[in-house]
């Protein structure tokens, strides 16, 4: 009878056949004709799934109901203002003023304002309005401003960047603005996932065949991984039909599509090879790895997804296409390990150890187990538990103290690479323009009709009659009490008098004239539109010159522009404003989303394990693995700490608000991924009788070498990512991968083996110890080498 270990392996352990065992890999002809199956999935989806980028949405990053959100679509829809979606940075060497520049200028907006997709159109020609003209006079802006919702204005401008830019007669047209920038970073993310999939694929192929030695075996995660993301593309692409669905979501599915596939594939190829070293035939061996291994990873995924899932309780479209997208992957990787995998497994048999460049290496490293490098580390944590525990977390301590000099904003084109042409004409709109009204918050008054002064009626000429356009009947429907147009005048030059003397305030532009400290001047701005109209009225103001609003100045000032007594209900938008909505709405879900995280990973595990210290000690070390992520994210991507080696980074010197949120979930998912790795052989150990030390040991000397390599492909993978030239795409890849190496080395290798140690038989309770399912106990004669759990001590 075939043995592991010295003992009858069906003494060992009588898996039951679960249904899907049954079902899919009873038989080799099942298993085939569950391949074929899953073989048609993949290819449908692959089919379903493309051109899913195309319906992917840039934004999101503003909850839809913000009082920020509602203030920009006041304006938009009732006084056709707001900051132009489009600038076309129109340059010629003789000037813009030259007939011949002139005229292509004129030609240049003519073309834009007949695009039916087209808003309005408001620039330099034919006005010659000074603020649209470049200081050195060899350069002038355009406007355009775009209908429909993100992704029509994202096509929209698509469409007029490939027809306008480049070589335009005696104009050289060039493109900034919000939807160039949307553009931009979809083409970088885009180029960023090619790159990614291209280095990808080969890297983790090399990874498997040094860790399995045998190019069959190491080729199955690159198969199940394939599947993970094809399927998963499919899902994205049904999703945009119901949700605006972020265009990073593509990204993050396709690394962590792979990771999670990795990970699960090395757990149950590594039990497989194991139960065929032991005698089980393939179909036998097969159903031993899902009634272990795969057991795992159903737990696993299933923890990933409840993590994942806890982003939706933040009213952003980017995190709620981000919780869907990365259920998702978690769930077709599961899938594509407990179906596709097992089929796989039951039709190579023994051929699996094919073409194994490393046999004999690996036969020399199984004759000794108790001499393994993971098994000594652990006795020797096991031995002084509580110094090793302390130093760790002493170590993690300070990686995470910079986290709580952190900055929260937001990014902008500043996040682009220097050799973007969008960022360069970004940086020449700044560098070159008056115009700041980029800057500017917007307070919209809804349903005060305040009466022009005779010098502004002029003024309004790029607005083209935006107010009288308006429908009269608007101002019944719309919230606040109207006023006499006298007193509703008084009332708003007052608040702007008001306004303009905050801190961070340098002036605020009315329908009634411009006030800077009190008092009135008068220049308008340049996108200016109407100021008033029958639904209400506008103010535009415009922060210091160094005043950051997509920083906590701009939060300041947002909350200062609130807090200040208006005449009626008032709407504070624009940048800072989106940016402390944005962090509001974190801040108030965090609490929620904390809760559903800690709550359904302290389920799952109990019922995985039966414990109520382990679910505890998981989520706890978890969190102190992510402070310490957190605090390196801060000093790299902040503070600079890496500038001296990595060069300075692009984009401000804020942590975004939004990322660390999506990536925590990721990574905690990921952390819990390994824990059940490494929980479910420390479980078996304890199980057949071994005292804590020993199951501990044993565990980590059996895992420690697939959760390391699993962490190592899960870094190459997020690598990728950090190779791309997006810096978000950059922060998420790089406070990934040192998630996952802090994770497997100091908290899974050190902390984990030294607690559990400390607290001995306490692990276990409420459970009951369970019968060894051989009463002989280890053998120490065995091929493993293992001790018997008397020569070592412990709980």
């Amino acid at each position: 009878m075939p043995t592991r270990e010295g003992r009858p392996l069906m003494l060992l352990h009588r898996p039951r056949l679960s249904f899907l065992t049954r079902c899919a890999h009873g038989t080799p002809h099942r298993a085939l004709a569950t391949l074929v199956l899953l073989g048609l999935v993949a290819l449908l989806a692959a089919v379903g799934g493309h051109g899913v980028s195309e319906r992917l949405a840039p934004g999101g990053w503003t909850p839809a109901r913000a009082e920020s959100t509602r203030a920009d679509a006041f304006l938009a829809e009732r006084f056709g203002a707001g900051r132009p979606h489009l600038v076309l940075l129109a340059t010629a060497r003789g000037g813009v003023d030259e007939p011949g520049a002139a005229r292509a200028g004129r030609a240049l907006t003519e073309r834009l304002a007949a695009d039916p997709h087209t808003a309005w159109v408001r620039g330099y020609w034919p006005g010659s309005r000074p603020q649209l003209r470049g200081r050195d006079g060899h350069a002038a802006a355009v406007g355009v401003r775009f209908s429909g919702d993100e992704r029509a204005v994202l096509a929209a401008a698509k469409a007029v960047t490939a027809r306008e830019s480049g070589r335009s007669g005696p104009l050289e047209v060039t493109v900034a603005g919000e939807a160039a920038l949307f553009a931009e970073m979809e083409r970088l993310s885009t180029e960023g996932a090619t790159l990614a999939e291209m280095i990808i694929a080969p890297l983790v192929l090399l990874i498997m065949l040094w860790i399995f030695g045998s190019l069959v075996a190491a080729l199955l995660p690159v198969v199940v991984g394939a599947f993970a993301v094809v399927t998963t593309t499919a899902l994205l692409r049904l999703l945009s039909e119901v949700m605006t669905v972020s265009v990073f979501v593509l990204n993050i599915a396709t690394a962590l599509g792979f990771g999670l596939a990795v990970d699960y594939c090395l757990l149950m190829v590594s039990r497989y090879r194991e139960e065929l070293a032991a005698g089980a035939t393939p179909v036998r061996a097969a159903e031993r790895v899902l009634a272990t291994a795969g057991r795992a990873v159903a737990f696993s995924a299933t923890t990933v997804a409840a993590a994942l899932g806890a982003l939706l309780v933040f009213p952003l479209p980017l995190t709620r296409s981000l919780a869907l997208g990365g259920a998702a992957v978690a769930v077709c990787s599961a899938a594509g390990a407990l179906l596709l995998l097992p089929a796989l497994l039951v039709l190579l048999g023994p051929r699996i150890n094919r073409y194994d460049v490393f046999a004999r290496w690996r036969r020399r490293g199984r004759r000794a187990f108790a001499e393994g490098r993971w098994y000594r580390l652990a006795m020797w944590v096991t031995r002084r538990p509580a110094p090793v525990a302390l130093g760790t977390l002493l170590l993690l301590g300070l990686l995470a103290a910079p986290g709580a000099d952190a900055r929260f904003g937001m990014y902008d084109d500043r996040i682009l690479p220097a050799s973007s042409p969008v960022a360069r004409a970004s940086q020449r709109l700044r560098a070159d323009f008056d115009d700041e009204s980029g800057n500017a918050a917007s307070v919209v008054l809804p349903g005060l009709r305040v009466t022009p002064r005779p010098e502004e009626g002029a003024t309004a000429e790029a607005g083209a009659g935006a107010a009288e356009a308006a429908d009269p009947e608007d101002a019944a429907d719309a919230p606040g009490t109207p006023r006499p147009p006298d007193a509703s005048t008084t009332a708003v030059d007052t608040y702007a008098a008001r306004l303009s003397r905050l801190p961070g305030v340098r002036q605020v532009r009315t329908a009634t004239g411009l006030y800077a400290h009190g008092r009135r001047a008068a220049e308008p701005g340049p996108w200016a539109a109407g100021f008033t109209g029958p639904a209400g009225t506008w103010l535009s103001v415009m922060p210091d010159a160094g005043v950051s609003v997509l920083s906590p100045d701009g939060r300041l000032l947002t909350e200062r522009l609130r807090r200040a007594p208006a005449p009626t209900t008032a709407l504070v938008g624009g940048p800072g404003a989106r940016l402390t909505d944005t962090e509001d709405a974190l801040g108030d879900r965090l609490p929620a989303a904390v809760l559903i995280t800690v709550a359904a990973t302290l389920l799952l595990l109990f019922v995985y394990t039966r414990s109520l210290l382990v679910p505890v000690k998981a989520v706890l070390l978890n969190a102190l693995s992510l402070a310490a992520t957190f605090g390196i994210i801060v000093a790299v991507f902040q503070q600079g700490r890496l500038d001296v080696l990595l060069g300075p980074l692009d984009g401000p010197r804020t942590t975004d608000v939004v990322i660390p949120a999506v990536m925590f979930c990721t990574a905690f998912g990921l952390s819990m991924d390994y824990e059940v790795f490494l929980l479910s052989r420390i479980l078996e150990e304890h199980r057949r009788g071994s005292p804590t030390d020993l199951a501990v040991a044993v565990g980590l000397q059996r895992t420690a070498r697939l959760f390391t390599s699993a962490a190592l492909v899960f870094a190459v993978v997020m690598g990728s990512l950090a190779a791309c030239d997006l810096v978000m795409l950059q922060l998420i890849g790089f406070g990934l991968a040192v998630a996952v190496l802090l994770d497997c080395t100091l908290v899974r290798a050190l902390l984990v083996p030294a607690i559990m140690s400390l607290a001995g038989r306490a692990n276990w309770w409420p459970a009951t110890r369970h019968r060894a399912r051989d009463r002989s106990g280890p053998d120490t004669a065995g091929r493993s080498g293992r001790p018997a759990p008397t020569a070592v001590g412990g709980a």
